[in-house]
Order: structure tokens, then C-alpha cells, then sequence
């Protein structure tokens, strides 16, 4: 049978007004009676409700998290492992939003001002327009960006992001630096507006190779079950084959290491490949890559949400995290 507060109070030998006291407000209880309060909670085996707790705070202890796309994506995972061990640890709970469509988005940000029922709202990777932030706002409730378009000028309380221009112009110019320049760039057609991380990702890439006189071939491709498939089919289909590739992200590059060596191909000696994330198996294949860092990302942009809802000011509420080239064995000098 489960224990209930009474059966603490009468145990330790105080009111249930305590005992609540206890666990919501400890400051309120001495020491001495608070020890007494946790050992009969302990010996009882009883937690106090998370409604009561809620309750006493007038808080939801709930943040709500928008993200575009698939959630078993490497990045998304890795934001969401990074948001919840800072979140989990101080009693809130994540509730997950998938953007998937534009439809999924406006009836989130039609529904939210109706709900109330969330302490702050967390935006992942994609760009929001100044309607929907006013719609935040109308909860007020703190706006926290994680790889978000211009977060300063958009409204948001706080951001963490990647610097975006600078991996994508590392990327660029390893290339070029080893002599290549006939150059494809692999990307998905994911829309804009929801994934504005990757949408500038392959603008800066794109700029550094012009301002190079360096005009990459594009290549796009969908996020279906055989997308990569599809991506080779487009490559043999050319009037000849570039001598190295950047792809939008390691999810796209991995499986292009094996479908070309079916087809052939040597990398880096026929073909150098760079990838984007230095996800989960990057090092194991030797994949040269930008290395990002989702989980640091998230735990950072969970301790300012965090400060935020407690009314902290922040001393640096917009933070950006450093790109890092990863030089492996897919990326060679090219071959006269």
C-alpha cells in the first residue's frame, strides 16, 4: 500500500503543513525537523505528487521543445540526451513537438496561448517569424533558441547555436586547399523554414567556394529510406564525376562511402568526401568531417532556461559554440 503524507506527518511526528514545507520550501523548516521529515519519507518509501509540487510553485515544471524533422536524426538525439540531463535532474519534464509540416507548426503556435501549460519554450534548428514569437510572448514564458535564426533580432530571451558559417567555410577551403575544385555539394530539400540550420549551412559553403572562383555542383535529394541510393544515381548520371564531395551532414556521407566503393570508387583516391557533425561513427570510418557539439549545446541552452524562468539575468544570453575541422582518411590532395 502506498504511503501518503499523513502516514509521514505521524511518523515523524509533525503536521502535514510541514511536511509539505519540507519538500517545496525548505528554507521555511529547520534543519532538525527536516531531517526528522526525510528519514520517515525514506523509511515510508514516499515522494511528494509532482501536481503539488507544480502547485506550490505555480509552475507547470514542464519546457516545451520544437523540433523539425525526424527525432532519431543524430543532432536532434543529441540535443534531446544533452536537454534532459540538465532538465530531469531539477524536476521538469520535456515535452517534444515535432514540426514536421508547415500545418503541424501553426497549430502549435495557434493551440500554445490557449494551453498555458509550459514554462518556457525551447526552438531547435528552425526560423520563426516575428507572428509566432508575438504568440510566444502573449505566454510569457522565456523563448530559447538552439541553432534558431538571428535569435537576438527575433525576440528570443536566450540562444546557443553553432557556428554555422564558420564549419561550412572550414569545409570549403580543406577542398580547395587540396587542390579541388570541381566540387558537388550534397544537400536534402528539407524546407527552409523549418531546418534553417542546414539552409545556411550550404549558403556559406556556397559563398566561400564563389568568393574562391569555385562553382560546386548541387545535388539534392529527399530524407526517404533509400535518399543516398537516389544521390548516387544522380552522381554516375553526370558528364563526369567531381573530385570531391561535401555533404550536408555525416548522415549523408557515411552511407556514400559504401555505395560508391560499390560502384567503384576509391576515397579519397578517386574521390575525397567530407561530411558535417562528427556524429556517432564518423572517427570509426575515418570520415573527415566539421565537428559539432549538440549534447554541450543543449545542456548550456537548458542551464539558461533554467535561470531564465528563475528571473536570473544571464551574462551571456547568446552563445556561440566553435566549428572544428576533422582531418581523416576520406579527404586527400588531388590527384594530377
Amino acid at each position: 500500500m502506498k504511503s501518503s503524507i499523513q502516514d509521514v506527518a505521524r511518523l515523524a511526528h509533525v503536521s502535514i503543513s510541514t511536511v509539505s514545507r519540507s519538500f517545496t520550501r525548505p528554507d521555511l523548516v529547520s534543519q532538525t525537523t527536516r531531517d526528522k521529515v526525510m528519514k520517515a519519507a525514506d523509511d515510508l518509501n514516499f515522494s511528494i505528487s509532482r501536481s503539488a509540487a507544480a502547485l506550490k510553485t505555480g509552475r507547470a515544471l514542464r519546457i516545451a521543445v520544437l523540433v523539425s524533422g525526424r527525432l532519431n536524426l543524430w543532432f536532434s538525439s543529441s540535443i534531446i540526451e544533452g536537454l534532459n540531463e540538465v532538465f530531469h535532474d531539477e524536476g521538469y519534464d520535456i515535452s517534444i513537438y515535432q514540426m514536421s509540416s508547415t500545418e503541424e507548426r501553426s497549430d502549435f503556435f495557434d493551440m500554445l496561448p490557449v494551453r498555458r501549460n509550459v514554462d518556457a519554450v525551447i526552438v531547435i534548428s528552425f526560423d520563426i517569424d516575428s507572428n509566432e514569437i508575438e504568440q510566444l510572448k502573449s505566454v510569457d514564458v522565456p523563448i530559447i533558441g538552439i541553432n534558431s535564426s538571428l535569435p537576438e533580432e527575433r525576440g528570443f530571451n536566450a540562444a546557443a547555436r553553432i557556428d554555422d558559417k564558420q564549419g561550412s567555410e572550414l569545409a570549403a577551403r580543406h577542398l580547395m586547399t587540396l587542390g579541388h575544385r570541381d566540387i558537388v555539394y550534397i544537400r536534402t530539400d528539407r524546407e527552409v523554414t523549418l531546418h534553417f540550420s542546414v539552409q545556411g549551412r550550404f549558403e556559406s559553403f556556397m559563398e566561400c567556394c564563389h568568393a574562391n572562383d569555385v562553382e560546386p555542383r548541387v545535388l539534392v535529394t529527399d530524407e526517404g529510406k533509400n535518399n543516398v541510393s537516389k544521390v548516387v544515381t544522380q552522381l554516375l548520371s553526370l558528364d563526369h564525376m567531381p573530385t570531391a564531395i561535401s555533404c550536408q551532414e555525416d548522415g549523408i556521407a557515411i552511407p556514400l562511402l559504401f555505395q560508391l566503393e560499390r560502384n567503384g570508387f576509391t576515397v579519397p583516391n578517386d574521390i575525397s568526401i567530407i561530411g558535417y557533425d562528427d556524429s556517432t561513427y564518423a572517427r570509426d570510418l575515418g570520415l573527415t568531417t566539421i565537428r559539432q557539439t549538440p549534447v554541450e549545446m543543449a545542456r548550456e541552452a537548458a542551464r539558461m532556461t533554467l535561470a531564465l524562468i528563475e528571473k536570473q539575468t544571464i551574462d551571456e544570453p547568446f552563445k556561440t559554440f566553435p566549428a572544428q575541422l576533422i582531418v581523416r582518411s576520406t579527404t586527400a590532395r588531388l590527384r594530377k
